[in-house]
């Protein structure tokens, strides 16, 4: 019989950010001594990590003074960051302006439109990094519009810092490895920095594709942009995530664990996964970025690796 939890009880959407459940993936340990749990960040309101810092940046943007009600909110995403915002600005009573790929997906278009967002859509042969282009020549434009900038905002990492990792710590304090995505690196950062001062002998591992591998949500950051609030110090190793093991894990995570995940949370895994094979005893946590509904389009559940991989390379891949 399952024991009642208790039910949390919130004042608004944007106090039930964060307190995302951490789960054991008993059918990934790769031996009996090697714990793998998963922090499921397709939880929050609208779906995402990003939940987090879109908040984190707006409430600190207001403590320093830098918006006021009403006024342009404009920020670069391939999705989640710009769904994230398009929710925090709608319930603040901010305007707000999502500069994206012309490649994203239906998914996070439709959903950044219901929350009344702007969308600006630039070449989506130029990825995110044309984006941000475009972004920084609007507000340079008008100087009455605010860009946090996710990318060199140091309100993202913070909220992890705050809120991610001692979250972690309170569900596995005896915690041995973060692992990971590594897109604009702000969860690594501030998740890494947290539990560093809690023990220094805990390992943090970032998921990268290889250069020219595309895997959604992640990116190389040798392909030329490099976000300024990376800070190598704060990784002990990088290992490669390659696209058809991302989409595989995915697929396995749901089939195995009943865990509907997005494609750059099955990237992650792998990882855990390969680091745990070379431990005979470790507790890996490992970041699910998002859930899968904004993967649909693709069928990856229902059709297979390929055909989803066909599906993805016409969609923004980070």
């Amino acid at each position: 019989m399952l024991t009642p939890a208790r039910t949390q009880r919130f004042g608004s959407i944007l106090d039930a950010i964060g307190n995302t459940p951490l789960v054991e993936l008993k059918h990934f340990s790769p031996k009996e001594g090697v714990r793998i749990f998963a922090k499921l960040e397709g939880q929050n309101p609208t779906g995402s990590v990003k939940d987090r810092i879109a908040l984190a940046m707006v409430e600190q943007a207001e403590r320093d003074r830098l918006i006021s009600p009403g006024q342009v909110i404009i920020e670069p995403t391939s999705g989640n960051t710009g769904i994230s915002m398009a929710m925090v600005c709608k319930l603040k009573g901010y305007r707000f302006t999502a500069v994206m790929p012309a490649n994203v997906s239906g998914e996070r278009s439709e959903l950044l439109r219901a929350f009344g967002a702007e969308i600006v859509l630039t070449d989506g042969k130029k990825g995110s990094n044309g984006a941000i282009e475009v972004a920084q020549g609007l507000a340079a434009e008008h100087p009455d519009y605010y860009m946090p900038y996710q990318y060199g905002n140091p309100a993202n990492p913070q909220a992890h810092y705050d809120g991610t990792a001692p979250e972690i710590l309170d569900a596995v304090p005896d915690v041995t490895h973060f692992v990971a995505g590594l897109g604009t690196s702000g969860t690594l950062m501030g998740v890494s920095r947290r539990l560093k001062e809690h023990d220094e002998r805990i390992q943090v591992i970032a998921g990268e594709p290889d250069l020219g591998d595309l895997v959604q949500g992640l990116r190389n950051l040798d392909e030329g942009f490099v976000p300024p609030i990376f800070d190598q110090t704060l990784l002990d190793k990088k290992l490669d995530v390659r696209s058809d093991n991302g989409l595989r894990f995915t697929q396995e995570l749901l089939w195995r664990e009943g865990i509907f995940a997005g494609v750059s949370s099955g990237g992650a895994l792998s990882i855990a996964v390969k680091v745990g094979q070379a431990l005979d005893q470790a507790n890996i946590v490992v970041l699910f970025a998002d859930g899968g509904w904004k993967y649909l389009s693709t069928k990856l559940w229902t059709r297979g690796i390929d055909e989803a991989t066909e599906a993805l390379s016409d969609q923004l891949l980070w």
